[in-house]
C-alpha cells in the first residue's frame, strides 16, 4: 500500500478540472502534468458506473430497452457485484450479450495473485485496457475488512523512498477504474474467497497507486457510488473511506466543500519543510503550514479527525527532535484533531532509505503520546509480497515468479 502524487490542470470536455491541483508548476522536482503518452493513450471504455443516469437511460434506448431495465443492472452491478449479464435471469435473454457489451466492458483484468499473512492479505496486479498494471491490496482484519485501491497509474509524486514514485505518472483511472477495484474484493469477499470465510468489505482507502486528488473528478465519482445505498452504490459507509494526500491543498479545500464524510489523510513524512522538501517534492508547491491549515480546516468542517500518515525512515526522520517538532506543529491548532500513523518503512530495492530502529520508533511514539496526541504504529500488512505502504510498483507476472 503506499499513496502519493502528479497531474494537471488538464480541462475535460465537460470544462472542469480533472485534477485537484492548480495549472502551473511546469519546472522543477515536481512537474504539473500528466505523461506526454496520456492523450495517445485513449479513455477507457464507458462503463456504467462511469454514465450518468441519463447516459444509461440513453444507451438502454439504443437497445431497445425500457427505463426499469436500467434500475435492474444497477441491482445486479451494486447490490450483487455482478456484471455477467449472460446469467442475469430477470433480463431478456435476446438482449444479455448486447446489455454486458454496451454496459459492462472488462476494465480491469486480473494477471496474478499474491497472498500473505495467512490467506488475510490478498494483493492483485491488473492489466487496464491499454496494457498498463496496476495494484490493489485487500486486507482481513478481525474486525473489518479493507480494501486499498488505485486511482492513477503510477505516481508522479517523485517521493524517493516510494516505489510507486518511482514510476512516475502514466496516466489517470476512469471511476469505472476503480470501482472495479471494488466490485471485484467485495464479491470476493462474499464468496469466501479469503480465508476466514464469507464476510463483508467494510472499509476502502484511496492509498494504492496514485495521488487521489491528482484524479479529482473520478475519485469523487467512485466515493460517491462506493457510498451510496444499492442500487445507485456499494453502501459502503463514507465514513468508513479514507482519501490520502501527500498536501494538494486545493484538493483538500475542494473535498472539504463536499460535505462528504470521508477520512481525510495526509502523508506529511515531515515535521519542517526543509526536511519535507527533501521527502516530499510537492512541498515545495505547498508547504508544511499550508497544507495543515487546510487539514485543520477539513477536520473544522467535518468534525472527523485528520490522520497524519508518517513514515519512519532511519537517521531521517525518527529522531526525538522530529517527534517534539511534529507535536508541537499538531498541538498549535488546540484541538484533539488528529490522528498520527508512524509507519514502519517498508523498504524497496536499492534504496538508501531504511527503516527506524524498534527503540526510536519507540521513542517516537512516546513523545507524540506525552504531548497529548493519539498515535498508533502502522500494521505492516502484506511486507513480504510488496504490498505495504510505498510498495507498490505493478511489477509484471513474469518479475513476481510463479504464484500461487
Amino acid at each position: 500500500m503506499t499513496e502519493h502524487i502528479e497531474t494537471s490542470g488538464t480541462p475535460e470536455t465537460t470544462g472542469t478540472p480533472e485534477t485537484g491541483i492548480t495549472p502551473g508548476g511546469t519546472t522543477g522536482a515536481f512537474r504539473d502534468v500528466l505523461s506526454k503518452d496520456h492523450a495517445r493513450r485513449g479513455k477507457p471504455p464507458l462503463h456504467f458506473a462511469d454514465m450518468t443516469p441519463e447516459q444509461r437511460i440513453a444507451k438502454a434506448a439504443e437497445l431497445g430497452l425500457p427505463k426499469f431495465r436500467v434500475k435492474q443492472l444497477a441491482n445486479h452491478y451494486y447490490g450483487h457485484f455482478d456484471v455477467n449479464a449472460a446469467e442475469f435471469t430477470d433480463f431478456p435473454a435476446a438482449k444479455r450479450a448486447e446489455a454486458a457489451q454496451a454496459f459492462f466492458p472488462e476494465l480491469i483484468h486480473e494477471v496474478t495473485r499474491q497472498v500473505a499473512d495467512n490467506g488475510m492479505t490478498i494483493k492483485t496486479l491488473w492489466r487496464l485496457f491499454d496494457g498498463s498494471h496496476i495494484e490493489s491490496v485487500l486486507m482481513r482484519y478481525p474486525t473489518r475488512t479493507t480494501l486499498c485501491i488505485s486511482s492513477q497509474v503510477g505516481c508522479g509524486m517523485g517521493c524517493p523512498f516510494c516505489a510507486t514514485g518511482k514510476l512516475g505518472l502514466t496516466r489517470n483511472m476512469s471511476a469505472g477504474e476503480i470501482l472495479e477495484q471494488v466490485r471485484v474484493a467485495a464479491r470476493m469477499m462474499r464468496d469466501g474467497e479469503v480465508a476466514g470465510g464469507p464476510g463483508r468489505l467494510s472499509n476502502i482507502v484511496f492509498m494504492g497507486m496514485g495521488e487521489p486528488m491528482g484524479n479529482y473528478n473520478s475519485v469523487l465519482s467512485a466515493v460517491r457510488q462506493i457510498s451510496a445505498m444499492p442500487p445507485e452504490g456499494f453502501g459502503i459507509s463514507a465514513r468508513n473511506i479514507t482519501v490520502s494526500t501527500v498536501g494538494v491543498v486545493p484538493g483538500i479545500k475542494k473535498l472539504t466543500a463536499e460535505g462528504i464524510p470521508v477520512r481525510l489523510a495526509v502523508s506529511l513524512h515531515a515535521p519542517s519543510d526543509e526536511l519535507r522538501d527533501e521527502l516530499v517534492p510537492m512541498n515545495k508547491r505547498f508547504n508544511t503550514t499550508q497544507v495543515l491549515d487546510a487539514a485543520h480546516d477539513y477536520y473544522l468542517a467535518t468534525k472527523r479527525r485528520v490522520s497524519i500518515e508518517y513514515a519512519l525512515m532511519r537517521g531521517i526522520n525518527d529522531q526525538a527532535e522530529h517527534a517534539k517538532l511534529l507535536a508541537k506543529r499538531l498541538n498549535h491548532y488546540g484541538d484533539d484533531w488528529v490522528h498520527v500513523n508512524p509507519i514502519p518503512l517498508n523498504p524497496i530495492e536499492g534504496s538508501r532509505w531504511t527503516a527506524s530502529k524498534p527503540e526510536d520508533e519507540k521513542r517516537f511514539l512516546d513523545i507524540l503520546h506525552a504531548a497529548g496526541i493519539t498515535a498508533t504504529l502502522r500494521d505492516t500488512r502484506g511486507q513480504d509480497i510488496d504490498g505495504a505502504c510505498g510498495q507498490l510498483a505493478a511489477k509484471t507476472k513474469e518479475a513476481f515468479g510463479q504464484q500461487a
